[in-house]
């Protein structure tokens, strides 16, 4: 397929909630495949539609294609049906804002459903860092990036060193 453009903040793109996908069609498939090259390629772990300037609710993520062994998913209008209590706060980077790391507290596993390229409802629970990119990529579909998720001496601070590198 091919590779699209990554938005990078501070795209207001990135600031918009994402419409539902009322079917799977052609054009959501290539749109799936396209995504999928490109955040191989960015190299990521996870791309939603708005990062590459398409407002709707789909997104793509393998958690474990670096360490060798790729397991792709596409989600389309995915909702966290649960969460664990148990959180954890990890470093996390985004293709939208090259160069920085966010610590962000996020639970440790959910569980989510979504919608196939077939058009069938899936349901899984994701632990571990699935959980952590799921939840991450989630949160674009809702106009969130990691500089939202993180308190305003962080934010000060990611900012500065974001627009020192631009």
């Amino acid at each position: 397929m091919s590779r699209r453009s990554i938005l990078t903040w501070p795209d207001t793109r990135l600031s918009a909630k994402c419409a539902p996908v009322d079917e799977v069609t052609d054009d959501i498939r290539t749109l799936a495949s396209d995504m999928l090259d490109t955040m191989y390629d960015a190299p990521g772990r996870g791309l939603a539609a708005p990062q590459v300037g398409v407002l709707i609710r789909l997104f793509v993520m393998d958690a474990t294609w670096k360490e060798g062994t790729p397991s792709p998913m596409i989600c389309i209008n995915p909702v966290i049906l649960s969460h664990s209590a148990q959180t954890a706060t990890a470093g996390e980077a985004c293709l939208s804002i090259p160069g920085l790391s966010a610590e962000v507290s996020r639970p440790t596993s959910i569980r989510m459903t979504w919608t196939d390229l077939n058009g069938a409802e899936q349901v899984e629970t994701l632990s571990g860092f699935a959980a952590l990119c799921a939840q991450h990529e989630l949160d674009h579909l809702d106009g969130i990036v990691t500089l939202d998720r993180v308190d305003a001496a962080q934010r000060a601070a990611l900012l500065a060193q974001y627009e020192a590198a631009a």
